[in-house]
Parts: C-alpha cells; sequence; structure tokens
C-alpha cells in the first residue's frame, strides 16, 4: 500500500489522501446506520455485551467484504453515466466523487443525530443518480443517457421490495414460533426475563441463535453495503493514480487474452447487425464536441481496434506505458458501453444476449477489481463506526419501533430474515438496504406479535426513507453542477 505514494508530488498525495479519508469516513458513518443494526437486537436482548458484539461484527464484516465479491460495488459504480467513469482522471471526474461522498455524509450524519435507521445504500444511490442527472444538463443531453436506468430500476426494485420481504417473513417467523412454542421463554423480553426469573440473558438456545443471526447479519452487510465503499475507493484511485489502479496489472495471460478475444468477437457481432447498429447509433448533435475521454458506440470498430492495437500480443499489462494502460481502460469501458446498448436490439436471438452478456464479463473482468488492503480499510472503518456509533440506532431498533420491547424471538426472527435475504441479495449484484430490512423486520414482528408499533418512530423512519432519495440527490447534483460550472 505504501508504495501508492511513491513519485507523486506533494500536492496530488494530499488529494490523494484527502479523497481516501473522505470514502473512508462514509463506511465510518455508515456504521452509525448499518453495523449498528446488525448487533442492534444482539445488544439489546443482552446476549452480548456491547464491545464484544461490536468487535465480533467487525470481524465478520470483514470476512463478508472478503468473500463476498464486487458484483454489488460495480453494480453501484456503473449508476454513473460511462463518460464519466472514463473521464474520472480529470478534475470534473474528481469533483464527482467530492459531490456524491459529500451529499451522502452529510445526510448520514443528519440521520444519525436524530437516531434514525436511515439507509446509507439509499443515500449513496441517490447521490449517484444525482450526479447523473446533473451531469446530463451540463452536457445538455438527455437524461436517459445520464444515468443507466435499467440499472436503475433494477437497484430501485430492490430496494423497494427487500424491506417489504423484511416485514412479512419476519412476521411469519414469530407467528410459527408463537403457534409451536407458546410458552418458551424466548417471547420474553429482557426486562421481563429478568422480573421472573432473576436472570437477564435469554435461554441458552435462543442466545445461541440470537448470537448466530446478528453475526450472519454482519457477514451479509459487509458482503453488501462493504462493497460500495470499495467501488468509491476504487474510483479515487483510477483517478488520481491511474498508472497502478487504471487496469488490474496483476492479470494472468489468459485473463487478458479473453480479453483480446471478447473485443475480436464484439466487432465480428458488430458487422453481422451493422446496419441495424448503425440506426441505432446515429451521430447525436454534440458528437463533434466530444472528447476522447467519452464513448461514442458508433465508434465501436475503430474502438475494438485501437484495443487491439494497444494490447498486441502481450501477455502483462505491467509491459503498457502509463498512458497506453489508460486508453485501454477506456476503450474496455466504451466496448461494454456499446455492448449493453447492442443488447437492446429488437429481434434479437437467445444465443445473440447470452454472447453479448459474456463478452460483457470478459471485457470487464480486468477493470473490475479491488487490491486487498482497499477491502481491509473498507471493513476496518465499518467495525470502527459501529464502536463509536451504535447506542443510538440500538435504542431506536430495540424500544422505538414497537409498543413493545423486543423479544427474544423478534429480534432473532428480523435477523435471520435480515442476514438470509442481504446474503442472497449480494450473491445476485442487487444493492439493499441492512437498515431497511431489519427495521421492517422488527415491525413485522410487532405486528405479527400483537405489540402495536410507536407511529411516531415509523412515522420518522418511513420520511426518512421517503426524503432519503430527492435530498441527497438534489445535494449531489446540485453541488457537482456548481463544480462542474465552476471548473469550464
Amino acid at each position: 500500500m505504501l508504495d501508492l505514494f511513491a513519485g507523486l508530488d506533494s500536492h496530488v498525495a494530499i488529494t490523494l489522501v484527502l479523497s481516501l479519508g473522505f470514502v473512508l469516513a462514509f463506511e465510518f458513518i455508515n456504521g452509525f446506520h448499518d453495523t449498528a443494526n446488525a448487533v442492534a437486537t444482539v445488544i439489546y436482548t443482552q446476549s452480548m455485551k456491547p464491545r464484544l458484539a461490536v468487535f465480533a461484527s467487525g470481524m465478520f464484516n470483514f470476512l463478508g467484504v472478503i468473500t463476498g465479491g464486487l458484483a454489488v460495488a460495480y453494480s453501484i459504480v456503473h449508476l454513473l453515466p460511462v463518460d464519466l467513469l472514463v473521464s474520472v482522471n480529470t478534475a470534473r471526474g474528481m469533483a464527482m466523487v467530492f459531490a456524491l461522498l459529500t451529499a451522502a455524509i452529510a445526510w448520514n450524519l443528519g440521520t444519525w443525530y436524530f437516531g434514525l435507521p436511515a439507509s446509507s445504500s439509499h443515500t449513496l444511490i441517490g447521490a449517484i443518480l444525482g450526479v447523473g442527472i446533473a451531469n446530463s444538463l451540463i452536457n445538455s443531453t438527455s437524461l436517459a443517457q445520464g444515468i443507466n436506468w435499467g440499472k436503475a430500476i433494477d437497484v430501485g426494485l430492490s430496494l423497494l421490495c427487500s424491506p417489504l420481504v423484511g416485514a412479512l417473513l419476519s412476521g411469519l417467523l414469530v407467528l410459527s414460533l408463537r403457534r409451536f412454542r407458546p410458552d418458551s421463554n424466548m417471547h420474553k423480553t429482557p426486562f421481563q426475563r429478568q422480573q421472573v426469573e432473576g436472570r437477564k440473558h435469554p435461554p441458552f438456545w435462543m442466545r445461541f441463535m440470537l448470537i448466530l443471526t446478528s453475526m450472519g447479519v454482519s457477514f451479509s452487510h459487509g458482503s453488501n453495503d462493504g462493497q460500495k465503499g470499495v467501488g468509491l475507493i476504487m474510483l479515487v484511485l483510477i483517478g488520481i493514480v491511474p498508472a497502478k489502479y487504471v487496469l488490474d496489472l496483476n492479470s494472468t495471460p489468459y485473463q487478458i487474452e479473453r480479453t483480446r478475444d471478447a473485443a475480436l468477437h464484439l466487432q465480428q457481432f458488430y458487422n453481422r447487425h451493422q446496419v441495424e447498429l448503425d440506426a441505432m447509433f446515429k451521430p447525436a448533435a454534440n458528437d463533434a464536441d466530444k472528447s476522447k475521454h467519452e464513448c461514442r458506440p458508433r465508434d465501436t470498430l475503430k474502438t475494438a481496434d485501437n484495443l487491439l492495437t494497444a494490447l498486441g500480443d502481450g501477455s502483462s499489462y505491467r509491459n503498457l506505458p502509463d498512458s497506453k494502460r489508460w486508453d485501454v481502460r477506456t476503450d474496455l469501458l466504451c466496448l461494454d458501453d456499446a455492448a449493453k446498448k447492442a443488447a437492446t436490439l429488437p429481434n434479437l436471438t437467445a444465443d445473440d444476449k447470452q454472447l453479448l452478456t459474456n463478452l460483457r464479463k470478459d471485457l470487464t473482468a480486468t477493470t473490475e477489481y479491488a487490491p486487498t488492503w482497499v477491502i481491509v480499510a473498507v471493513a476496518l472503518s465499518l467495525g470502527v463506526g459501529t464502536m463509536i456509533g451504535w447506542k443510538r440506532v440500538v435504542k431506536t431498533v430495540g424500544e422505538g419501533i414497537g409498543k413493545r420491547d423486543m423479544t427474544y424471538a423478534q429480534g432473532m426472527s428480523a435477523q435471520l430474515t435480515a442476514a438470509v435475504s442481504i446474503g442472497l441479495a449480494s450473491q445476485f449484484g442487487f444493492p439493499v438496504s441492512t437498515t431497511h430490512v431489519l427495521s421492517s423486520g422488527v415491525a413485522g414482528t410487532m405486528v405479527a406479535d400483537k405489540a402495536g408499533l410507536q407511529m411516531s418512530t415509523v412515522r420518522s423512519i418511513l420520511l426518512a426513507w421517503v426524503f432519503t432519495l430527492p435530498v441527497s440527490m438534489l445535494l449531489a447534483g446540485g453541488l457537482y453542477y456548481l463544480a462542474a460550472s465552476w471548473l469550464k
């Protein structure tokens, strides 16, 4: 990691430190919100001591990030327009990173101050959408091109459906436990058990399940939310020290050969469908004004030729000059964008659609990566944030959602549902909110147990959920618009 600063001018090194600090600060604040939810029930039910719980949560977050892959990380990143992704090494690209992070941090701090379990994922996605819309306004392009709307719709549906699934499944699980074990101590609150039996801890097996599911939520959170910070750090590294991070310099000869083959096959696909693709990729009015950092899907054949020429017969990216590495990344992103758009052609066969999907995987295999130190830094930031700010959110989740305090069974049901659903979402590359899934799960258990809901708290959480997206969009979009206008 220390060689990151080798050969950098002092002002570039300072910019890099500030940029990385901004991303890690976002992940640190993420710990206030999202990771605190992972330990809320296990602390509230007195199954674990707070310090032990947050330490264990940090460890499982770490394991989740390490083993979770990068599908969610780059799913978030690719909400941005490709023109911003290929110009992230410019002043405007860095303005984009700072704008979306500033907006996300500001909103997260505000909602944390009031103890609301707001979603860092929701905030970050809103900030990215705001930057994309502002970029369209600045470049006088249609909003249809400013954001990857197909990906945005998928993300929006996952954010909308996951809390509903969490509430339903958690409620059903509590009802099942009530039916088959109606007299069990698991249906007591910590206060009730202490008053009746003089014990503050839950029954052994329930305590075991509460700890197990809490660590499951932490693991799932790391494999989902932790990836978002990884993606943001990679944007920063690519923008400031592109020679070292613009491509995965540890790519194997086989991976590079697959990339080369993908470019050739995309050329062949374009030749087979040239008439339809030329009609789809009609020159835009502002095409002549586009810089070399912007993609022109109509020039796919030329872009593929440029990539193949740059790669040559080489088997290692380390042999490429620094400037060529950036050109290779730009060509790969532009070809991936062209393949994505080509997949929307009408009357494509299933084989052609599968071919384009496979080509996109090969084209991005050596650009969508992250060094181990990046993953470790994000995991540590999440864990430390949890240790500092967990109390406000734990109190809201344990006492503020229902009219009665949370029982052991309710806590376990909400956590089990959250752990499984978030884990599955991570496997399929869908970003979801740990906060929303767990909070709605707790609410579902309260309704199932006929405990009732504290509507003032529920209303506040819902308002935070409703306003998070538009507020973060306005903040990030406004900041980016002002910065980009000033840089012109």
